[in-house]
């Protein structure tokens, strides 16, 4: 379950509750794909601006609608007790695998990250995976943090943050996690510009919402056919340079609904999306890579 491409759903609102009928064509559309794994409730599906009933009722429809596509939960928050909480509705829910990201408000020392993850895999019935996401939880793992926690029974993978673009660096980086995580620990990419360099997993922003290009990008990456990857990836790049400069969740929200597969303005005040001027750059890349015949 832990290789391929795992696709990270939106979670849109409307009128300050999740829009329910939108979330599941989503989460359809992903299943119709046959990508690898949908992982709801990620940093693209804002689970942290949600309450623990709208968490518990989007885990229920993501499951529900992804007939045998395996689904992972995120269950970040700031409390252990809240962790836990999260965890037992993904259970209830029937996720085949929860995704963890350390928050924080306070500082954490590696001591305490690890106690959240050797709490949370004590009582999990379910794999854990490993979220490192430093640019929204600000929380930094550590290459030796990596191997504390790998070490842990019940952890499944470990997503890293992108790697650097230049590709013998790229594999370096890779190889140094290697080196202190189980082997049957996946290591998973995220960083969608650059997915090319090729991890066992990809944790993808952008499939969630164009799951076509992304599976052929994750294919040629994964498959070890770097050059087919990099041709793939490249003709994204006005996405990622987008990404990079307006961050890849107003970007996608705005892609996704150009494409109205979400309602207007979807993401949770206080979050804005883009202005008029960025989103008509957001249409002008789908005209011109024909992205709204790419679904």
């Amino acid at each position: 379950m832990f290789t391929g491409l795992s696709a990270f759903p939106l979670t849109p609102l409307a009128d300050d509750a999740v829009e329910e009928a939108a979330f599941t064509g989503l989460v359809r559309r992903l299943a119709a794909a046959r990508v690898d794994s949908i992982t709801a409730l990620g940093s693209t599906g804002s689970y942290a601006y949600l309450s623990t009933e709208e968490r518990s009722r989007v885990a229920h429809l993501a499951v529900e609608h992804a007939g045998d596509i395996p689904v992972f939960i995120g269950i970040g928050a700031l409390r252990t007790s809240q962790v836990l909480t999260h965890l037992e509705h993904a259970q209830q829910a029937g996720a085949s695998a929860v995704l963890l990201a350390p928050m924080t408000y306070q500082p954490l020392t590696d001591d305490d990250v690890f106690a959240l993850f050797d709490t949370v895999t004590a009582q999990s019935s379910v794999p854990v995976i490993v979220y490192d996401n430093p640019g929204t939880t600000h929380v930094t793992f550590t290459t030796e943090l990596y191997g504390r926690i790998g070490q842990l029974p019940g952890i499944a993978s470990v997503k890293i943050p992108g790697v650097p673009a230049d590709p013998q660096q790229a594999r370096t980086r890779v190889q140094e996690i290697r080196a202190v995580v189980p082997e049957h620990v996946s290591i998973g990419i995220s960083g969608d510009a650059v997915a090319a360099a090729g991890c066992d997993a990809w944790y993808s922003v952008i499939a969630g919402t164009l799951p076509g290009p992304a599976l052929r990008l994750a294919r040629a990456a994964l498959g070890g056919r770097a050059d087919e990857a990099a041709t793939a990836s490249d003709r994204l790049a006005p996405l990622w340079r987008l990404f990079a400069e307006l961050g890849s969740l107003r970007v996608v929200a705005a892609l996704a609904e150009r494409l109205d597969l979400v309602p207007q303005d979807c993401l949770p005040l206080p979050l804005h999306g883009l202005d008029e001027e960025q989103r008509a750059q957001v249409a002008r890349i789908v005209d011109d890579l024909g992205l709204d015949r790419q679904r």
